[in-house]
């Protein structure tokens, strides 16, 4: 199964085929409006800016799993990216990214890129592995989606070639970005 062959939802409802984004270079992200991550959006927001005319797409996924940290709905979550980071990447209808209701996409991506932990150098790596220790221990077993700002990198081909956790900044995705271009 490719990249390709799956269909998500945007914001409206809409159902989009991500053979639709064929050719192009993809960071796919869960995201959060109330997460210690958020201003990850500045991050994703300047990498779109910088690599579009090349080809770059990010697409995000709003999720409201990790400690209740997107509430909103659809609209309310578009609006804050807009006016706070002034977001203009697709934003898709926000749901699950692990789990029994797992958008079939992050499976696909979480099998194709398995979870190697935390950053330790990061500041917040150890903090981030602590508190998934003691409060939601379940989420570090297996490969799923770990937290808010989960990225994954996939190429032209539609091959996902990266993972990255919430503590590594998407600048810091720049030279991976640059050897798939």
């Amino acid at each position: 199964m490719s990249i390709y062959d799956f269909k998500v939802k945007e914001m409206d409802g809409k159902e989009v085929s991500l053979g639709d984004f064929k050719g192009k270079i993809l960071i796919i992200v869960n995201t959060a409006s109330k997460c210690g991550f958020t201003p990850q959006y500045e991050e994703l927001q300047e990498l779109y800016d910088q690599y579009k005319e090349q080809d770059l797409e990010i697409l995000a996924f709003p999720s409201n799993q990790f400690a209740e940290q997107e509430p909103g709905d659809n609209d309310e979550v578009r609006s804050f990216c807009q006016l706070n980071y002034g977001v203009n990447f697709p934003l898709f209808a926000k749901g699950d990214v692990r789990g029994e209701n797992a958008l079939p996409l992050f499976n696909h991506l979480t099998e194709q890129k398995p979870f190697q932990g935390f950053d330790s150098n990061h500041q917040f790596g150890g903090i981030l592995q602590e508190s998934l220790e003691k409060n939601f221990p379940s989420y570090l077993e297996g490969n799923s989606v770990k937290w808010n700002f989960t990225k994954f990198l996939v190429d032209r081909n539609g091959q996902v070639v990266g993972r990255y956790e919430p503590t590594t900044s998407p600048l810091d995705m720049r030279v991976d970005i640059e050897k798939i271009m």
